[in-house]
């Protein structure tokens, strides 16, 4: 019985994994994207068509643990300080495109489909919640959550996140069953869960995981970070806000946390799983029969609804100063709907503000919506580009051949790229930024333009036939990206990577690059060196001291990789960038080896 039982689960989970590892690795080959191939995947085997599954709604609900997780990891890279400084940007340009875009679709859905105006209202306030997945996701994908632009795309989705509350408060107000007297006492209920949350994570949550960490068992400090996530989603849960706002408070919370970067290893596994299944599960709960008995209705809804809400988004943006290929990519992110949306439709229907027919419609063209945001955003890389004028002098990667690419021509790598043409190596190099480009041409160096994060770029910049590949670039995400794209597409070049810091280095060395090396690591070295001639120490020591310093940082980087002793673990447990030798056993170290050469 236990073994049925035990099938029972492992057999649907089997077929979820089966339909992803099948869809998403063939959509990203042919440059749709993962999120496009998961939303097929989900379609294919949901109720509409091989229907393997006949409940969406419940796996739908238990993916959103992904969206709450990916908020959480969101949250942890902006402190407290930071956020504070995105006021004006969540509620200045973020209520202003809310405003607009409803005003508009609530228009739109009067004039154009002749909605009853509460109707019509649902309607566009469900479809203005954009999806905080979708979005996310893109943004990571491409490494610019911690771009200006990314930072506004992050308050924009806030303020959408906060706007549920007034949004359900306004539909118990509307209902016609007597349920219109709870909604003052509804936003009162969120603002004390807010303020319970942020006492809470400002004089609990670093004691809590110290206490953890004591126990120097890793799987307690996971267990630790689990429990928080989920405890501040379900608390915002309980309170009226959503779950996704919960996790995200909590990691702005622990952003400025010394076991910041293990809570966010930890949790990351995790996050990728649940995000995946979340799109799956979205794309099970497109009903095709709806599709082929409305689809005009829908077809027509679609485009209006897109249309009308980019509209609203590119004057918005405009308004507040933003140039016109800004505001045309940030319309076309955020054209569609939102996960957000399923819970007010929801809300309305059981309000009975509206029917089981208009929510049904009301949900598949945010399905739709969803579906087709990946092509939308391919369509506005190939035609929103750069005016040909910053290109002027500028020639794009196309044919190139050499023993070695270089990705990234900032200072790291034009260092790194003298060494090899001092030894006369073969070398294409290509970088996104043109004004170093032309800077580069001025002193004689050769570099394409190009994105090294997209595969057809790297095919025209010879990735297929290189020997070496050296990812120079200055930003984690991206680094990472190229990593994994290499690795996947031309396993046959040797990959060495620069990396930010020490987690990175380990998430690198633990992604299999042949080589990474910290951005800082060896001019630090070099100047503590220094340092020590000054003091009067002779060369032979120096070198020494150098070569033990550097022994010992990668054993304890192998260590702390492998996971294979309790010390290296502990290491992790305790500091969110262990030294590669700690300060008293430097100073004893200098004690037990001072000679005639100290001064």
């Amino acid at each position: 019985m236990a073994a049925e039982g035990l099938g029972a689960v492992i057999g649907p989970a089997v077929v979820l994994m089966g339909a992803a590892v099948i869809a998403v690795p063939l959509f990203r080959r042919l440059g749709l994207g993962s999120v496009l191939g998961y939303f097929a995947a989900g379609t294919l085997v949901g109720p509409s068509v091989l229907r393997l599954f006949t409940d969406p709604e419940a796996i739908l609900h238990f993916a959103e643990l992904g969206v709450v997780m990916f908020l959480f990891i969101i949250g942890l890279e902006l402190r407290p300080q930071k956020l504070w400084a995105l006021r004006g940007q969540i509620f200045g340009l973020g209520l202003a495109q809310v405003s607009l875009a409803i005003v508009l679709l609530t228009l739109a859905g009067v004039v154009v489909f002749t909605f009853p105006p509460i109707t019509a209202f649902i309607a566009g306030a469900g479809f203005v919640l954009s999806s905080t997945a979708v979005i996310m996701s893109t943004l990571q994908e491409r490494g610019q959550i911690a771009s200006h632009e990314g930072q506004k795309s992050v308050s924009i989705l806030l303020f959408e996140d906060l706007l549920i509350v007034p949004l359900l408060a306004v539909v118990a107000f509307l209902s016609p069953v007597g349920q219109g007297d709870g909604g003052l006492a509804d936003v009162a209920l969120a603002l004390a869960g807010l303020v319970a949350l942020l006492v809470a994570g400002h004089w609990l949550l670093d004691p809590f995981f110290a206490l953890l960490a004591r126990a120097r068992a890793r799987e307690v400090l996971s267990a630790g970070a689990l429990l928080v996530v989920l405890g501040a989603a379900l608390l915002m849960e309980a309170v009226g806000l959503s779950m996704a706002m919960g996790a995200f408070l909590a990691g702005v919370l622990l952003s400025g946390s010394s076991y910041r970067h293990q809570i966010e290893s930890d949790i990351e596994p995790f996050k990728g799983l649940l995000m995946g299944l979340f799109f799956l599960a979205v794309g099970m709960s497109l009903d095709l029969a709806i599709v082929a008995a409305e689809w005009p209705l829908l077809l027509a809804m679609l485009v209006v609804y897109v249309l009308v809400k980019a509209a609203a988004i590119y004057a918005t943006a405009r308004v507040f100063g933003a140039a016109n290929l800004p505001a045309l990519r940030r319309s076309a992110m955020f054209a569609q709907g939102g996960e957000f949306a399923f819970v007010l439709f929801t809300a309305a229907l059981a309000s009975q503000v509206i029917n089981a027919r208009e929510n049904a419609i009301f949900s598949t063209v945010v399905i739709l919506s969803m579906a087709i945001t990946p092509l939308i955003l391919i369509a506005a890389d190939r035609l929103l580009r750069a005016p040909g004028a910053a290109l002027d002098g500028v020639e794009e990667a196309n044919g190139l051949r050499g023993q070695v690419l270089v990705i990234g021509f900032g200072r790291f790598g034009q260092i790194a790229l003298q060494i090899l043409l001092a030894r006369r190596a073969q070398v294409s190099v290509i970088e996104n930024n043109p004004d170093r480009i032309r800077e580069a041409a001025r002193f004689g160096f050769k570099v394409h333009y190009g994105d090294g994060t997209r595969l057809d770029i790297l095919r025209a910049s010879g990735a297929a036939e290189a020997q070496v590949v050296l990812i120079c670039v200055d930003d984690r995400r991206t680094v990472s990206a190229i990593v994994e794209l290499i690795q996947h597409e031309f396993p046959n070049a040797a990959v060495l990577a620069r990396s930010y810091d020490r987690g990175h280095s380990m998430e690198l060395i633990r992604a299999g690059v042949d080589f990474e090396i910290r951005e800082t690591v060896e001019s630090a070295l070099m100047m503590g060196a220094e340092g020590l001639r000054r003091l009067g120490w002779d060369e032979a020591a120096v070198t020494e001291a150098l070569n033990d310093i550097r022994r010992r940082d990668a054993q304890r980087l192998t260590e702390q990789v492998q996971g294979d002793i309790m010390a290296g673990q502990d290491k992790m447990l305790t500091a969110p960038v262990p030294e590669p030798l700690a300060p008293a056993q430097l100073l004893q170290k200098a004690d037990n080896e001072k000679n005639d050469s100290w001064p």
